[in-house]
């Protein structure tokens, strides 16, 4: 679907998104997703659409209620459930806190870098101790527009 930060696509099983991202690329999508989950691809784009296109006209929101299906290690799995729950931009150290290890910071890092739910898992509130941006999959650009939108 576009987006005012470009295409965004989406591999879902019915309601439930497994993967999503600034990209056309499907097979870059496809690598994002546990192999336990390959194969459930049968989309019901019309709330995952509708809750993308709320969030772009200003209801940041309207991501929370779309459900995401994942499969990673206990502590990515509980990182994944807490950046859910963060609706402000925090630091990776408040993130491995939050996450129930407070030294797990490269593994907080990880769970990011590894979230294949982009947008509605939003590891792009995560920043760096010193406030920069730190990474993101689909490029800084992008991450830094979704912070500004979500500040507005």
């Amino acid at each position: 679907m576009d987006t005012p930060l470009g295409p965004f696509s989406v591999l879902a099983d019915g309601p439930v998104v497994l993967a999503s991202g600034f990209t056309t690329d499907e097979g870059t999508l496809r690598r994002n997703v546990h192999p336990s989950l390959h194969g459930m691809y049968r989309p019901d784009p019309d709330p995952i659409r509708a809750a993308v296109d709320a969030y772009f006209a200003g209801d940041v929101a309207a991501i929370d209620e779309i459900q995401v299906r994942q499969i990673g290690s206990p502590f990515r799995s509980q990182a994944w459930k807490v950046l859910r729950e963060v609706h402000d931009p925090i630091t990776y150290t408040r993130f491995a806190e939050l996450s129930g290890n407070p030294r797990a910071i490269r593994a907080a890092a990880s769970a990011c870098a590894t979230n294949a739910a982009a947008l509605f898992v939003p590891c792009h509130r995560i920043l760096r101790t010193d406030g920069s941006l730190g990474g993101y999959l689909w490029g800084l650009d992008v991450k830094r527009e979704l912070l500004q939108h979500e500040q507005k």
